[in-house]
């Protein structure tokens, strides 16, 4: 390892040369500027990278007779010069780009990095870019190094000998930062939504982007999470700071945080360093898909730029034009796949940022490129809620897909549904934002006796799932529920029970859920009469969660919605047989209002008196809203 001496540029790099340049935090910018003060004397090279925080002095437009450069992922700038032709981009997911240094598929003559000063041992640590920079050191003819003693030493698969490095400098410089995301009330939302798909317990990747950033700081009151990400954050050191991420439910590696790469604030780069709990591992190695499934309950969160409705995902481009790139998606959508009770979350805002424009939509413009195909897609969370796609069928992708879309688009995206023969004639979207909380996230969990279940409204999208709710009964339940044994439930039917218009009557629900599938197991309706003061009530609980108080908890939340609203009263008739039902409306202070010669039994309900009684009935029947 010697000195670099500037002359000695043309004679490391010769003409045709491929050049590496460490990326993320790691850009050895001081080697770059370097280089280019002898440009004049170096012939076609081409300079091959991935992201990289600060700016890319190689892509000046004076350099353009001598330097061309080939990223995996594209800037704003670097997608300037990809289009006034100084500049290419290669489409690669991150568990690959190693692969191609070392098989001869990107032969590197040169890799210019940045590193540590060494140890005791004569031994450099690659800091915070590991990823693909490890392979690049290793299969690059020659290796230049900017020793900078800010680079903080990291543990894992991050060290170095000084013998490969054939000629370095030595540069002090802060590393540069990630400017933080501008996130916004869309952003907050999808995080709370997407939170709800996370246990306790799961382990974690995020990938860049503000909405999977959202998704990251909603979770700072779970417990036990564990991290194997490609990316190590700001959003995530704060997990582990306030205590969420201990890493000790983790099946691979407990007790360790796994990453490639950290990119962030100063604060993180002092957190990293000799932190004995962090390992960097080289991207073929981190986002290996059998390695990422080998974590129960692994939970990988990404951003996309589009989506179809039938679940296409684009990440790279938007027609002929090129943004971003594929890194770690691919690998960490199909590892959590695989993962037992592991959960892909693709997390986006419903329109595009700073232009009204749907991020859902019917067909993908000519030349967008899917990045992950409908098959790997599991979980699309928008502002708007989450919709669970994975072995579902195209119409009810379609429907659901249009549920989360901003309201302004869902009509147009019905008739490109329409059009292309997704969905069937008799096929609506009414109003499906029933403001059933305040700060209009509309699910939640909820914990009662036999278990947690998933509290939402009903969607038109769950005309399945009502099918299913309704053969699950006993003949006892139907002939209680509708008055009379009704053998059959069509999906036209089902249809009209589950599209009600959200914003005039109410229609809410209680589900299990497991692998993202939602089984109902209790619903409870209101019917706004014409004055707009009264709604007729009614509840099917199914026979298998009776008695825990799902009707009551049900009837509380319809209460809720009503005073809002402005309703002050409802009313329900009950059958003279049906007396847990008749059990529940009493409990609520309900008066009966018999009709003479009416064998049922009528009862009405104050909509304030049921909200004051409502904090005794929770605790007596323990029923608790898990809130986070």
């Amino acid at each position: 390892m010697q000195r670099l001496n500037e002359q000695e540029w043309p004679q490391l790099v010769r003409p045709g040369s491929r050049v590496f340049l460490g990326g993320g935090a790691s850009v050895p910018f001081a080697l770059v500027a370097s280089m280019l003060g002898q440009a004049a004397r170096l012939r076609d090279i081409e300079i091959v990278h991935i992201h990289g925080l600060g700016e890319s002095p190689w892509i000046d437009p004076a350099y353009g007779d001598v330097l061309r450069t080939n990223s995996f992922f594209l800037t704003p700038a670097l997608r300037e010069a990809v289009e006034r032709g100084q500049a290419d981009y290669t489409p690669c997911a991150m568990s690959d780009v190693p692969l191609l240094f070392r098989n001869g598929g990107m032969p590197l003559d040169v890799a210019l990095v940045q590193v540590s000063p060494p140890d005791a041992e004569g031994r450099h640590s690659l800091g915070v870019s590991v990823d693909v920079v490890m392979a690049a050191v290793l299969s690059a003819r020659v290796v230049v190094a900017q020793i900078n003693p800010r680079m903080p030493w990291t543990g894992g698969d991050s060290l170095i000998p000084a013998e490969r490095i054939s000629h370095f400098i030595e540069h002090e410089a802060p590393l540069p930062e990630a400017i933080p995301g501008r996130l916004d009330a869309r952003h907050s939302k999808i995080g709370r939504y997407a939170a709800q798909l996370i246990d306790d317990g799961a382990t974690l990747q995020v990938g860049l982007g503000n909405s999977p950033e959202a998704v990251v700081l909603a979770l700072t009151k779970h417990r036990r999470l564990g991290i194997h990400s490609g990316l190590f954050n700001d959003a995530l050191m704060e997990l582990v700071k306030c205590g969420a991420a201990d890493h000790s439910r983790k099946t691979y590696r407990p007790g360790k945080i796994i990453a490639s790469h950290v990119m962030g604030s100063a604060a993180l780069y002092e957190f990293v360093h000799r932190n004995p709990d962090l390992e960097l591992h080289p991207s073929d190695w981190v986002n290996d898909p059998g390695r990422i499934a080998r974590n129960d309950r692994m939970v990988a969160i990404n951003g996309a730029r589009e989506i179809d409705l039938t679940g296409q995902v684009v990440r790279d481009s938007s027609g002929h034009t090129f943004y971003g790139g594929i890194g770690a998606l691919q690998d960490f959508i199909r590892g959590a796949g695989k993962s037992e009770q592991g959960r892909p979350i693709i997390a986006l805002t419903s329109t595009m940022d700073g232009e009204h424009r749907s991020r859902i939509v019917a067909g993908l413009e000519s030349g967008s490129g899917v990045c992950t195909g409908r098959g790997d897609v599991h979980h699309v969370v928008t502002e708007y809620g989450i919709a669970s796609l994975h072995g579902r069928s195209i119409r009810e992708r379609v429907a659901r897909l249009v549920e989360i879309a901003h309201p302004d688009f869902r009509e147009e995206l019905l008739e490109g549904a329409r059009q292309r023969g997704w969905l069937p004639k008799f096929f609506t979207m009414p109003a499906t934002e029933p403001e059933v909380s305040e700060d209009g996230v509309e699910s939640s969990w909820v914990e009662f006796a036999t278990g947690r279940f998933f509290f939402r409204p009903l969607h038109p999208s769950d005309m399945r799932t009502l099918q299913e709710f309704f053969y699950s009964h006993d003949e006892e339940t139907v002939r209680l529920r509708y008055g009379y044994h009704r053998d059959r439930m069509t999906g036209e039917s089902a249809y009209k029970l589950a599209a009600v218009d959200q914003r005039r009557d109410l229609a809410l629900g209680l589900f299990t859920e497991r692998s993202g599938r939602q089984e109902l197991r209790a619903v409870g309706r209101y019917y706004l009469e014409p004055d707009g003061k009264c709604a007729e009530v009614a509840f099917v609980v199914h026979e298998g969660t009776r008695k825990v108080g799902m009707a009551g908890y049900l009837l509380g939340e319809l209460a809720a919605v009503a005073k809002r609203r402005g309703v002050e009263e409802f009313w329900a008739s009950v059958l003279p047989n049906n007396r847990a039902m008749a059990v529940v409306f009493a409990s609520a202070g309900g008066v009966e209002d018999r009709t003479p010669g009416d064998e049922d039994r009528c009862f009405r309900l104050a909509v304030d008196t049921i909200l004051s009684g409502r904090p005794a009935f929770m605790e007596k029947k323990q029923i608790r809203k898990l809130e986070r």
